[in-house]
């Protein structure tokens, strides 16, 4: 599994940074947008950048509706108009010829690559089976860290951690991750990172975490 940060607060050099959150999460059957950012423009500037073509997104998972993780959903689906889209069931509002489809529990959408489903009424996120294990990708973790991965721990063990943690500081939950990315709003990121520097990957638009 191959995941590059297309949006983050944060950017290597060449890439745009703004407050929001977008990844695209690359397997050996499908390629998947991870939520699309705050800014339209930035988006497809950064993936233009990174060499990722809007058209060759098989699937975008949209984890809530706050406006720094669809901002960039408009212009992206003007990009790609076969992507199935998939969001939590309180979200409405799509107004594209895309398939959009609404989880309200934990859902299989590929092989190998699952949803929560809308937790706490708000927020879902995805986990995606590796080899090593499955590897979490969060939006803002709203619903709790604790909560997302006793949910997602049906479809195995989980390695990896990677995303928006909000203010997540029940750091001792994290002691089995083998890789762990704080990115977009991780509010105690350093402390994450000093506790766990030596599975810690620094987040930013142009990163590349191969797993």
């Amino acid at each position: 599994m191959r995941i590059t940060i297309t949006y983050d607060n944060t950017a290597m050099k060449g890439f745009t940074a703004d407050w929001g959150w977008s990844c695209l999460v690359e397997t050996s059957d499908t390629k998947i947008l991870f939520d699309t950012g705050g800014n339209g423009r930035i988006l497809l500037d950064n993936m233009k950048a990174l060499g990722i073509k809007p058209g060759s997104v098989d699937d975008v998972v949209i984890s809530h509706p706050d406006f720094d993780h669809i901002g960039g959903l408009s212009a992206f689906l003007n990009e790609n108009s076969t992507a199935v889209v998939h969001v939590p069931v309180s979200f409405r509002g799509i107004r594209y010829p895309n398939t959009v489809h609404c989880y309200d529990k934990p859902a299989e959408i590929h092989r190998g690559v699952y949803l929560t489903g809308e937790l706490g009424g708000r927020e879902q996120s995805m986990a995606v089976e590796t080899e090593k294990g499955l590897v979490l990708i969060i939006g803002c973790g709203h619903p709790g860290l604790e909560n997302i991965m006793n949910t997602v721990s049906r479809f195995g063990n989980i390695h990896g951690v990677i995303g928006g943690l909000h203010g997540f500081d029940d750091f001792g939950i994290l002691d089995t991750a083998g890789i762990i990315c704080p990115a977009h709003c991780t509010k105690h990121s350093e402390q994450i990172k000093h506790l766990y520097s030596d599975r810690c990957v620094d987040g930013g638009v142009g990163r590349v975490i191969k797993i």
